[in-house]
């Protein structure tokens, strides 16, 4: 049985853990991005690499897609409900960026998806991501769909067994999309307000 203080601390080490992970991932894709290739061309595949199609459901059971979310810059953001510190930080700190925002902020959508298709029923999507206080559309699905939309957001996600229980590894980082479901960039847990709210400006400018 995994005590309070362990479980805190192993958070914390799995955060510095997905940090530098993040941190090394941008690395490459910037030195990638700023090769040797034309500039027009690198920012076509660079903003092309990341998102394409997908179906979930979300909290109403509704079906979502990516043709859902076309025509409106979106924020989107992984985790799961039971997550103890970074989805919740990262989720208050959207609609806190929202609100600072002022009317720009309802320029973009906000979505959560869940990465634990097991616990996370789109009635518990849907209490959850209510929580904040902000519009969020929250997203679930089977194994299959989820497998679809990471793959396509090349996002890490991994289950960590906990006593009975289990846990969940995944990537932090806010995937800020256009209208056109382009990559335009990327907010880092540990990225201050300032630089994240510029990211945002520019997203919806």
């Amino acid at each position: 049985m995994i005590d309070a203080g362990a479980k805190s601390r192993l958070g914390k080490l799995r955060l510095v853990l997905w940090a530098g992970v993040f941190l090394v991932a941008g690395i490459a894709l910037s030195l990638w991005f700023t090769g040797s290739r034309p500039a027009a061309e690198q920012a076509t595949d660079y903003g092309d690499s990341v998102g394409g199609p997908f179906e979930m459901v979300a909290s109403d059971g509704s079906t979502v897609t990516d043709k859902t979310l076309a025509g409106k810059p979106y924020a989107i953001f992984f985790g799961f409900t039971r997550c103890p510190d970074v989805c919740p930080t990262t989720l208050a700190r959207m609609a806190r960026l929202r609100q600072e925002l002022g009317p720009d902020g309802e320029k973009f959508r906000l979505v959560f998806v869940s990465v634990d298709p097991e616990h996370d029923k789109p009635e518990d999507v849907g209490r959850y991501v209510d929580l904040f206080a902000t519009p969020i559309l929250g997203l679930t699905g089977s194994e299959r769909q989820l497998a679809q939309i990471v793959k396509a957001y090349h996002v890490y996600y991994q289950k960590v067994p906990e006593g009975d229980d289990y846990t969940i590894d995944h990537s932090a980082g806010v995937y800020l999309m256009d209208a056109k479901g382009k990559l335009r960039s990327m907010i880092d847990y540990q990225e201050d307000d300032e630089a994240a709210l510029a990211k945002l400006r520019n997203l919806i400018a």
